[in-house]
């Protein structure tokens, strides 16, 4: 701001003296508590006080409180104070906050070592989360006469007035050229024409510009009435001199006073409705609520009636809809508001329907112009085109008669939706000065409308990277029954590091994780991709817990300084009937025992974060029993901002006991106890697992010996086995593909033995274990063969390496079709 506004130039500094002076200007922020949290050089220049001093002082005490009166009978180069355009309110009533609206004034106060200063003042209420309640500018007025050396000359005004053909600039205020010309050095987007209009509106009306960028239509304050501000400045000097003289104001003068006042009043009126509108519309980013906001906002103050059209991609929270709109262009009635007796116009223009415009109606006009349309009274004709495009419903009754503005609802020169707009017939037509002001209401309910679009947008875009990056966990495992959750964060973004996470692993065991990368947004998402993909790699190797977590840390040390993450590595065997577990600085597991359903945090070594480098892991083992849940989560379910995370824990530890009647009832009730706290900000991961085990009766094992002798014999128990479990279905399959496996570890494979297993489950596994860490492959000339048919055969197949060797499996579903 200071570099754009707060700026000195020596008198008739530029290229050859022509250029006019620049006038510093006071920048002043006041805190909601009227403590002065910026002050700027140009203020200490004016006021007289140094930043140091004045930083955390009362305002009240710095600035000018008080509206300035001339002296006895002084004439200013203005005309007399009273003629002052921005009369108003002193600057206290800005100051003390009973004003929230833009203010302007005049005022004089003494300043230490100066004569007394005459100042311009503007005050313009900030609205945001911050401390920041008001900002102040401020001029010494004497620096604008025209009679200053430095003051702008009427040279300037001239070559203005040859660049922006008509705009009457405000030339009764002094220094409104050199504005207008500096701006776009300050701007370099900036045409001519909106600086002209900027300064038009500050400086005639008192009223910012909040925002103003090179591709969007942003509002800035219609300048009506200013092509008489030249005839009005000569009114005004005339009145100076007749004052001057002590000579009554002619009654002309006193009459266009008087109509000048009442087409003030009505601009100010419109303004108070658009700062009034600004502050109803864009409190949320919920694309809904801010089309209710925005369709509100307008009824019944400036309009009866007001439907909203959106393009379809902005209905669905796409990206920002391409090309111009044509006669195909769906548009998606999302709003009605009226001030009609209740349900008249549901049945005929129903919320949510879409429909095309034809090119000859002024919607189709407005959508392709970007520009407003008004149609004073829609007369028989007009409403009967109109009816027509509403197929078998009659609408003439609703809109014939009444006064109609189309406005665009645009961003970045896009048209995003429109907005119908009907008066009654006993209220005041449409007139330009409701045009104006429906296009600025129309801009910012555009950029308000955008911004929930990009947000929503942004948002689904999240969700699906989020969804993408997280693993499709089977319902159900060997050996035990999983069920998972995820909850995204609450903070902007909604993308986090949390994961959870399930591996299939040799001897029907699974491998159950659940991490937590430090940090949230797009990073904190592709760390966690990058650590999972690398922990299902790790664990296909079938590494010990706490070995994948010495591993897992080692590579996130290689990939950066940054890599930071908490994990929880379990692997149940549910034929042995126990847990392995390690922990890498997460939060510990909850087990429910089913004997008597009670709950507690598992005793594990915490172990440091992934990442940090240098410190051992540790692995637990746990007997469990069949039927005893395991419940995994991370931080973000238990830990609450100002709450202590043994509340969380002891919490999660009452409701995974809770009876359930199912899996996703117990997430659900662990869900339901801990979300409902409120606070929580961060992304939630839970993964639940009840340890069904699987009995030794579903078990059956042989060692057989490296001769080719056994793969008969691997034959014959295997068929044996399946009938004795009334799968003799599966006779034929098992028995090939168990006799190409063996035939291969027989042959090719190192040590003594060859281990053969079956499992029944919900799927009938068979495992062959060697001694030989060589994996074989399709392609191999050795193995090539008999893989091939198992995987034909097989429901699925795969081979991993063990610390002893390695086991080829593969699996057939043993349920009937």
């Amino acid at each position: 701001m200071d570099r754009g506004t707060e700026t000195d130039a020596p008198p008739g500094g530029g290229a050859g003296g022509d250029a006019a002076g620049r006038i510093p200007l006071a920048v002043v922020v006041v805190d909601r508590g009227g403590l002065v949290s910026h002050w700027s050089s140009g203020a200490r220049r004016l006021f007289g006080a140094a930043k140091s001093e004045a930083i955390g002082r009362p305002a009240l005490d710095l600035l000018p409180v008080s509206g300035a009166l001339p002296e006895d009978d002084e004439i200013t180069p203005y005309g007399a104070y009273a003629a002052y355009d921005g009369l108003g309110p002193g600057l206290e009533s800005s100051l003390d906050g009973r004003l929230n609206y833009p203010a302007a004034g005049r005022a004089r106060l003494t300043v230490p070592g100066r004569d007394r200063v005459d100042v311009l003042w503007w005050a313009y209420p900030l609205v945001g989360p911050g401390q920041e309640r008001l900002l102040v500018l401020a001029a010494d007025a004497e620096r604008l006469r025209p009679d200053m050396p430095d003051a702008p000359d009427d040279r300037t005004a001239e070559a203005f007035e040859r660049i922006a053909p008509g705009f009457a600039l405000h030339t009764d205020f002094p220094g409104a050229e050199e504005l207008a010309r500096k701006l776009p050095e300050i701007l370099p987007s900036m045409s001519v024409d909106d600086g002209a209009r900027i300064v038009g509106q500050v400086l005639e009306l008192g009223y910012p510009v909040l925002e103003f960028s090179q591709s969007d239509r942003v509002p800035v304050t219609p300048d009506w009435g200013v092509a008489r501000r030249t005839e009005r400045k000569a009114r005004r000097e005339r009145a100076a001199r007749a004052l001057a003289q002590g000579l009554p104001l002619p009654e002309e003068l006193a009459a266009d006073d008087e109509g000048e006042d009442l087409e003030y009043a009505a601009v100010r009126e419109h303004l108070e409705f658009l700062n009034e509108v600004s502050g109803k519309i864009g409190t949320s980013l919920d694309l809904a609520q801010t089309i209710t906001e925005v369709s509100r906002a307008v009824v019944p103050r400036f309009t009866d009636v007001a439907g909203t059209y959106l393009r379809e991609q902005v209905v669905a929270g796409e990206g920002f809809p391409d090309g111009v709109p044509d006669t195909t262009t769906l548009w998606h009635r999302v709003a009605v508001e009226h001030t009609d007796e209740p349900g008249r116009w549901d049945d005929v223009v129903p919320v949510g329907e879409a429909m095309p415009f034809p090119a000859h109606t002024p919607f189709f006009q407005c959508m392709t112009s970007g520009e407003p349309v008004l149609v004073p009274r829609i007369s028989e004709q007009a409403g009967h085109a109109i009816a027509a495009q509403f197929e078998k419903r009659d609408i003439r009754p609703l809109i014939t008669g009444r006064s109609m503005l189309v406005v665009p609802l645009k961003a970045r020169d896009v048209v995003l939706g429109f907005m119908i707009l009907l008066r009654h017939p006993e209220r005041p037509v449409f007139n330009d000065m409701d045009r104006v002001t429906g296009a600025e209401l129309a801009a910012r309910a555009g950029l308000v409308l955008d911004n929930a679009r990009m947000y929503t947008y942004q948002e689904s875009v999240a969700e699906t990277l989020q969804d993408s990056m997280l693993p499709h966990i089977p319902r159900r495992m060997a050996g035990c029954d999983i069920a998972t959750r995820y909850l995204p964060g609450t903070l902007l973004g909604r993308v986090g590091g949390d994961w959870f996470d399930s591996v299939k692993l040799p001897g029907a065991r699974t491998a159950l994780v659940v991490g937590d990368v430090m940090g949230h947004g797009l990073n904190s998402a592709a760390m966690m991709g990058q650590l999972r993909t690398a922990v299902q790699t790790m664990a296909a190797l079938d590494l010990p817990p706490a070995q994948l977590l010495r591993s897992l840390d080692d590579l996130a040390q290689r990939l950066g300084d940054t890599y930071l993450a908490t994990c929880l590595y379990a692997v149940y065997d549910p034929i042995g009937s126990e847990l392995h577990l390690a922990n890498a600085g997460h939060i510990p597991p909850v087990l429910v025992r089913a004997a008597d359903g009670r709950s507690g945090l598992l005793d594990l070594p915490t172990g440091a974060p992934i990442g940090v480098g240098g410190v051992p892991f540790e692995s637990v083992c746990v007997r469990v029993e069949p039927g005893d849940r395991l419940v995994m989560c991370t931080d973000g379910l238990v830990e609450v901002r100002g709450e202590d995370i043994g509340v969380g824990l002891a919490t999660l530890c009452e409701s995974a006991a809770h009876p359930a009647a199912s899996m996703d009832d117990a997430c659900d009730t662990i869900i339901r106890a801990l979300n409902t706290r409120g606070g929580r900000k961060d992304d939630v991961a839970l993964l639940m697992a009840r340890l069904g085990g699987i009995a030794p009766e579903d078990v059956a094992e042989w060692r057989l010996a490296r001769d080719p002798i056994e793969v008969g014999r691997a034959r014959a128990v295997v068929r044996e086995q399946l009938h004795d479990w009334d799968l003799a279905r599966l006779t034929d399959p098992a028995e090939l593909m168990v006799s190409e496996l063996v035939t291969n570890a027989v042959r090719h494979a190192h040590g003594r033995h060859v281990q053969l297993r079956l499992v029944r489950g919900d799927t009938l596994l068979c495992e062959v274990d060697d001694e030989d860490q060589t994996l074989p492959t399709l392609l191999s000339a050795e193995c090539g063969r008999g893989l091939r048919v198992v995987s034909t055969l097989a429901r699925e197949w795969g081979a991993s390496r063990t610390s002893a060797g390695k086991t080829v499996w593969f699996e057939l579903s043993s349920r009937r079709r």
